[in-house]
């Protein structure tokens, strides 16, 4: 457990740094478009110290900046992120599964099976396709056993949230699926998250390690992003 605890704690610094740096760049962005610190337009005697998060008259060209880094975020950075997700699902293609079967045996979920049932009843596409393959484990004792090293690394990446492990009943006792073709999206899809808390075994855990740079890059880029759009959305 000190092992994991370690990873775990590396990982999050890793994180902390590539946010900090990420944020860095996309500020520099912003300044590089802040107008001069005098406004022609309202005649407001803005400072050079102009916060970004303020509010302007309608008429002035700081409230254009606000208006701009909108469009920066928008037209500029998310495009970036949008390219760049879509360059790591392409390379994934590089991958097989091995069919260790990890997935299927240790699917986990922060819904209950209960909350799973009511989404999938409102229509939410992953719950339907969940709950129409896996079953809960009657208990996490039984979970643990089917692999013990992966249940701990689940356990201690979401130590603040209740997780819920189920498994599918379509898997035969040589780790094969009993209805292979006739498999919902979500399993011909995963790992569908480049973030995912994948177990050593798993051929795709190669995929994520060598990608995981850039993944931790764009997840905190759209942090960023979702956090300056609501401040300056709520501002126009």
């Amino acid at each position: 457990m000190s092992n994991l605890s370690t990873d775990i704690d590396t990982f999050k610094q890793r994180y902390r740094e590539i946010f900090l740096k990420t944020s860095e760049l996309i500020s520099h962005k912003i300044e590089e478009i802040k107008p001069n610190n005098s406004c022609a337009n309202c005649g407001k005697d803005c400072k050079i110290e102009t916060e970004l998060f303020q509010e302007f008259p309608q008429n002035c060209e700081y409230k254009n900046w606000q208006q701009n880094v909108l469009a920066l975020l928008d037209n500029q950075i998310m495009p970036y992120v949008r390219e760049k997700w879509t360059n790591i699902y392409q390379y994934k293609k590089n991958f097989s599964c091995n069919g260790c079967a990890t997935c299927c045996n240790l699917a986990c979920s922060e819904f209950s099976p209960s909350e799973l049932q009511e989404k999938a009843s409102k229509g939410d596409n992953f719950a339907t396709q969940f709950v129409s393959v896996f079953i809960p484990y009657e208990s996490e004792d039984e979970a643990r056993k089917i692999y013990p090293e992966y249940f701990e690394l689940l356990s201690e990446k979401m130590q603040n949230e209740k997780i819920y492990f189920y498994h599918c009943p379509k898997l035969t006792l040589d780790n094969r699926c009993s209805d292979y073709e006739n498999r919902p999206q979500i399993c011909r899809d995963f790992p569908d998250n480049p973030l995912s808390i994948l177990p050593k075994l798993c051929a795709f855990s190669s995929w994520k390690k060598e990608i995981e740079p850039t993944a931790l890059e764009l997840h905190a880029t759209l942090e960023i992003v979702d956090f300056y759009k609501s401040k300056l959305i709520s501002l126009n």
